[in-house]
């Protein structure tokens, strides 16, 4: 009974002294102040049209107003002009530490404002001979006497190719590793990277100079072999990686950046595998999340600044995530568990394929050249198989193994499977095929849906249809090799599949058999 009792008080004493806080990052586009330093943007002069005192003021108490309703402990900023525009943010904020650094021909630095004493400082040299590279600011910070290191990055934009912010992720690699044993840290701030950038960018010419390496995936390790490092298996490496919290939320829900409605992730927050150990400050599991009330985004639009205006916030949202000094518990997921759901709705709620999956009785209701579209019954979820092999054929039902996911500009894909079992032809299979008037069509829950027998007129790489007796329309792309239909022409589409092209819903003509124009203008 006496030792339940000293048991009972050291569990109070330990709760008693934890601590929970918040760390957050937050890009505030181009915070100038109104000193002429000659390194400012020539839309950032001071005393010029369109950033004055006026503008100055509004910006502070923009950017202010955000700060203060997000209440992180820690903040990291970038974008920040200088030392003295760092004070008078400050001014309206409530944060006793902060600091601040800027390499000498730069335009703008990176900062960080804590309620913590911040213990020591120092400066990562990315490239010194690069006038243009912004250096990393590292922080030692103790929290209950519990050392945490922060790394505060702005790598270069993709204005720059990716060996450029490669350099960021190797010069920060090369500091991380030097750290003490038992040294908590955390990587975060504005990396110019999607979290899955080794997916987003191995298309593009202009950015993939580097046979598909990215900084933040293959240098900083938050993929190992083309899989994302998760909660599951992060313990389970010898060699230091990252997990990237934007994977702690649905996919629709990541994004910190908008460009032309299109969702980028170019704020991060990496952590450790020692963050998830419970030796001394720990990751809340799920606290990671975007700031985004309504006054700074709506309606899939980001306020950002107008220096037209003189109004706005930023093109960026802040993101932060909660840590503790206390033991935490996490939920990890049984690496069978997906076994048991057999439905292709399972493969939607996992980010990668770890091991395979069976997916039982599926029917084939689409096949053209290059892919196959599978369900289970009308009103179910469909995926695309991309290149399928021939032996999966149209009208079949199935048992199948899932050995690899993929996503393409948004649209999640099998890759690769195996076929279990051919169970039998359906002779009704079209009739899993859907009207324009069955779903929502811009609701990306949708995607990979075939509809039928839709008609419209072709505008401009539009459809223009009715629903409802409600003129709607929605991106019509074809596939190569089929020739596009004039402006104005009446069309009637056979079969249409519901894909998701960098953000945007739109319909794809995969087959030149699957439309044809009744009507040309």
């Amino acid at each position: 009974m006496f030792y339940k009792y000293i048991l009972t008080i050291l569990f109070c004493l330990t709760s008693l002294y934890s601590l929970d806080f918040k760390v957050a990052s937050y890009n505030v586009e181009n915070l100038f102040d109104l000193k002429y330093d000659g390194t400012e943007y020539n839309e950032y002069k001071p005393y010029s049209k369109y950033w004055n005192q006026k503008s100055f003021s509004v910006k502070l108490n923009n950017i202010s107003k955000v700060i203060n309703e997000l209440n992180s402990d820690i903040l990291a900023l970038q974008e920040i002009e200088s030392q003295n525009a760092l004070n008078q943010l400050n001014k309206k904020l409530n944060y006793k530490y902060s600091q601040f650094i800027k390499n000498k021909n730069s335009s703008i630095g990176v900062a960080i404002l804590s309620k913590f004493k911040i213990k020591e400082f120092e400066r990562i040299i990315v490239d010194k001979y690069d006038k243009y590279s912004r250096d990393i600011l590292k922080v030692t910070i103790n929290i209950e006497n519990k050392p945490l290191v922060i790394y505060v990055n702005h790598w270069r934009s993709k204005r720059a190719k990716e060996s450029f912010r490669i350099k960021y992720a190797t010069a920060l690699k090369n500091d991380y590793l030097k750290l003490k044993d038992g040294i908590d840290y955390i990587v975060l701030g504005d990396l110019n990277s999607n979290y899955n950038e080794y997916q987003t960018f191995k298309y593009d010419k202009k950015l993939n100079n580097t046979y598909g390496i990215t900084g933040i995936n293959q240098v900083l390790n938050t993929t190992i072999d083309s899989n994302f490092v998760n909660k599951n298996n992060i313990s389970k490496f010898d060699k230091e990686v990252h997990y990237n919290l934007w994977l702690d939320l649905k996919i629709d829900e990541r994004f910190s950046s908008k460009f032309k409605t299109q969702s980028h992730t170019p704020d991060n927050i990496l952590i450790p595998k020692s963050l998830f150990d419970n030796n001394s400050i720990s990751y809340i599991d799920n606290s990671f999340g975007v700031f985004k009330p309504n006054y700074l985004y709506k309606n899939n639009h980001i306020k950002r600044w107008n220096r037209y205006k003189k109004d706005g916030y930023s093109d960026h949202l802040p993101i932060y995530a909660k840590f503790s000094t206390s033991k935490q518990t996490y939920k990890i997921i049984n690496k069978n568990h997906f076994h048991t759901l057999n439905k292709i709705d399972s493969l939607y709620n996992i980010e990668q394929i770890t091991e395979p999956l069976d997916i039982k009785n599926i029917i084939v209701v689409y096949k053209s050249k290059d892919i196959a579209i599978i369900k289970h019954s009308k009103y179910s979820k469909a995926i695309m198989i991309y290149k399928p092999p021939k032996s999966l054929r149209l009208g079949f039902r199935y048992d199948i193994r899932v050995n690899k996911l993929d996503y393409y500009n948004g649209l999640k894909e099998i890759k690769e499977l195996s076929i279990l079992n051919e169970i039998k032809y359906d002779k009704n299979y079209q009739n899993y095929l859907l009207g324009i008037d069955d779903i929502d069509i811009f609701d990306k829950q949708n995607q990979n849906q075939v509809l039928k027998d839709i008609e419209g007129i072709y505008i401009n790489k539009y459809l223009y249809f009715y629903k409802n007796k409600i003129e709607q329309k929605v991106r019509l792309y074809l596939k190569k090799g089929i020739n596009l239909p004039s402006n104005g022409s009446l069309i009637f589409i056979k079969n249409t599949q519901i894909t998701i092209y960098k953000s945007r819903i739109q319909l794809t003509i995969n087959n030149k058999k699957d439309f044809k124009i009744k009507k040309a203008k």
